[in-house]
């Protein structure tokens, strides 16, 4: 019988299999890379909201505690958000007649929440509790980060379940003294050793877990 497929047919065949694999590889390369990027997971976007609310200016110019506003931060799984009558309590009297509070005096005149676009928007399937973290010994900068440089809040990391379990992991580097939770610029000590023992110290003393089972996030 004569031959049915060229030579050629062979090196053909080669680039085809070698070819799809590459093209599979790059693929899933560049999901990985999409699922990663602040396109999707929103790290770094600044949202636009009513009001345009400077944590810099509350928190570093006229250092106010973050939980005058979150006042249920220690206590529930939610931080809350403040209500109208806390912004206006200060904003009756300074920059009452300013143009961009007007939503908030339209707030407070007619009894209506302000409609806040959410900027750490977990899924309905991921479940987190602030007062835990708290409670925990874990500061706001850990996941919010440097709030108190932030002209318009931002989400400052992925909150992808690997950033997460990253820290549920290896908590130590995480964990402070409790009275500095909510201190944006509160730092380890420079020492190496000291840091360890540190950590170590408060993982012992707060109980803290190394928790990565799936019901822990996921109810």
């Amino acid at each position: 019988m004569g031959q049915l497929f060229q030579r050629s047919a062979n090196t053909l065949a080669r680039l085809t299999i070698f070819g799809g694999v590459f093209i599979v590889v790059g693929a899933l390369w560049l999901g990985i890379t999409l699922m990663r990027s602040p396109y999707v997971n929103g790290a770094g976007v600044t949202r636009q909201q009513p009001v345009p609310f400077s944590h810099k200016h509350h928190v570093k110019g006229l250092g106010i505690d973050c939980r005058h506003c979150h006042t249920s931060v220690e206590e529930s799984a939610f931080a809350g958000l403040p209500a109208t009558k806390t912004c206006y309590t200060c904003h009756s009297q300074v920059w009452g007649d300013a143009p961009m509070l007007e939503p908030v005096r339209t707030s407070f005149r007619d009894d209506r929440s302000i409609e806040w676009t959410r900027v750490h928007d977990l899924p309905d399937f991921a479940y987190f509790n602030h007062s835990i973290h708290v409670a925990k010994g874990v500061g706001c900068v850990s996941c919010h980060g440097q709030v108190d440089e932030m002209p318009l809040m931002r989400q400052q990391n992925s909150l992808q379940m690997e950033w997460c379990l990253d820290c549920h992991r290896h908590p130590a580097p995480n964990i402070r003294p409790k009275e500095e939770v909510f201190n944006m610029n509160w730092q380890p000590p420079d020492d190496p050793a000291e840091r360890v023992s540190l950590a170590e110290r408060l993982v012992a003393e707060y109980g803290v877990r190394s928790v990565t089972d799936c019901s822990a996030c996921h109810r």
